[in-house]
């Protein structure tokens, strides 16, 4: 009863139930190469082998900046055999931000992309090139390393950085023990439900919270995996499905509608799908119709943070909304039921527990074997009081136990000494059939303290008293935004978020 639980029994696991499966790489939309299992398994032990000559010692941490290709899915299981600390750094940072969490990780050995390699030139620790003739020699030269990494159940396995949108980036650890049960977790047939048969399509960045811990439940489950390669296009991914008859994938709501307008006007096949999953920020109503009723593609939504590895909760509708479209939609654009394991709390500014009953907001409190309960390196207590994980988000929670964030805690806004939702008036902006892309932020005013501003992206012409005459049969009057700019494109961060902070520093609203 006493077995840790390591995250590379899962590595043992693929080649001895499911050495025949594929993970099939492509790149700039054609296909590369095809390696079972069992060549995978062979490549990582002895990848881990020659990190151990390189002088890797357990606990070490050795970074990666690479897009979604096999090499990198290499890096995820070799640097964790060889008892080392595997951490993905996000590549699109800016140098100076990669040199500040390299430098606080003290990572020892850095795998990085050649194309990414001008974001190291101010990094220290020694630099190996993923696509370079030194990284296949690695392997083609060490001694396998076999038999359990020599480290224990509570020992890191993997960390990943916030992305600092509010300070600078933290460290966020996760150990072997914390990893798997996230992985057991994923698998759930009201999670991920990641199966023996499907073939999963890995679109969200392997540098970004491992991928939504995917590759760790395709390669438990013995699941088909398919890397896009470098920053695919929405024509490739949808070409992927097609041809891979990919039947898993996960992504941005941005990502999905390009690739929405893509399958639509090339008429390309994504009946596959049994799932594609969105996660990152609420998608609208129009989005997850067109998926499903037109093309076919049944929609879920998932909802967690870098701090809980990253997966909290996962929706999916109640048995009684199924063959009811609109009720349907409502259940997936909500983030849906906590995953077992987890313990959540609504708390209002006194940390006084609030009700499930749907309607009253509070803020989202966290905590479970696989939430973090302090930073790396960075203690930071006041984001952990009592053991528990703020989250930032205000949210409410039905008496079905279905979450739905309402905001951030930063981007609320107070008009009048009354809150106004942001989420909830980019959703009704988003419910317009022109409005692509919607966002709002709070601008100073002299009356009422703040007010809404918002920014749009649309697919055709339309007049700003047009989009307020339909958002008026919406929202709450006051809520109608002081001014809609439109553009045409909104700022981005790192991981594909609407960059509001970027937003304010750009847009000055009405006074």
């Amino acid at each position: 009863m006493n077995t840790p639980l390591l995250l590379t029994d899962l590595l043992a696991r693929a080649r001895e139930t499911f050495p025949g499966k594929e993970i099939v790489q492509y790149e700039h939309g054609g296909r590369t190469s095809r390696r079972t299992y069992r060549e995978y398994y062979e490549r990582v032990t002895r990848l881990a082998g020659a990190l151990r000559e390189l002088g890797v010692r357990p606990g070490d941490r050795v970074a990666t900046l690479a897009w979604n290709h096999h090499r990198h899915l290499e890096l995820y299981y070799a640097v964790p055999l060889a008892g080392a600390v595997l951490h993905t750094v996000n590549l699109r940072l800016e140098p100076a931000e990669i040199a500040y969490i390299l430098d606080h990780a003290d990572d020892r050995v850095v795998f990085a992309d050649t194309s990414l390699l001008p974001a190291l030139e101010k990094a220290r620790p020694t630099v190996i090139a993923t696509d370079g003739p030194g990284y296949e020699d690695l392997i083609a030269s060490a001694t396998p390393l076999s038999g359990p990494p020599p480290v224990g159940e509570n020992d890191l396995a993997a960390l990943c950085y916030t992305s600092g949108t509010t300070g600078p980036p933290k460290g966020v650890g996760y150990s072997h023990r914390s990893l798997y049960l996230h992985t057991l977790a994923a698998c759930l047939a009201d999670g991920h439900a990641i199966s023996e048969r499907d073939t999963v399509l890995h679109v969200v960045p392997m540098f970004h919270a491992n991928a939504w811990g995917i590759p760790f439940a395709a390669l438990m489950t013995g699941a088909n995996q398919v890397l896009p390669g470098p920053h695919p296009a929405p024509a490739e991914i949808a070409a992927i499905i097609e041809a891979e008859r990919v039947t898993y994938t996960g992504m941005v709501p941005t990502v999905a509608v390009d690739l929405v307008r893509h399958a639509q006007s090339a008429g390309t096949d994504l009946s596959s799908l049994r799932a594609l999953v969105l996660g990152g920020s609420p998608p609208g109503d129009d989005l997850v119709r067109t998926l499903e009723e037109d093309l076919g593609v049944p929609v879920f939504q998932g909802w967690g943070m870098t701090e809980i590895s990253p997966m909290g909760t996962f929706s999916r509708p109640l048995p009684s909304a199924e063959g009811d479209p609109p009720a349907r939609r409502r259940y997936i654009r909500k983030q849906g039921r906590l995953l077992p394991g987890l313990r959540w709390r609504l708390v209002d500014d006194e940390g006084r527990d609030q009700p499930h009953d749907g309607k009253t907001p509070g803020e989202l409190l966290i905590r479970g074997p696989w939430v973090a309960t302090a930073y790396f390196r960075d203690e930071h207590p006041e984001s952990f009081p009592g053991g528990w994980l703020r989250t930032g988000d205000i949210a409410t929670i039905d008496p079905d136990g279905y979450l739905e964030i309402v905001d951030r805690a930063k981007d609320l806004i107070k008009s009048g000494g009354e809150w106004i939702s942001s989420v909830a008036l980019e959703q009704a902006l988003l419910a317009h059939p022109a409005v692509a892309e919607a966002a709002v932020i709070a601008v100073p005013h002299e009356r009422w303290q703040e007010r809404p501003l918002a920014v749009v992206v649309l697919d055709r012409p339309l007049g700003e008293d047009e989009l307020l005459a339909d958002l008026h049969e919406r929202v709450p009057r006051w809520w109608l935004p002081e001014q809609i700019l439109v553009t045409d494109a909104l700022p981005r961060t790192s991981v594909g978020k609407i960059d509001k902070r970027a937003l304010r520093e750009k847009t000055r609203g009405p006074s």
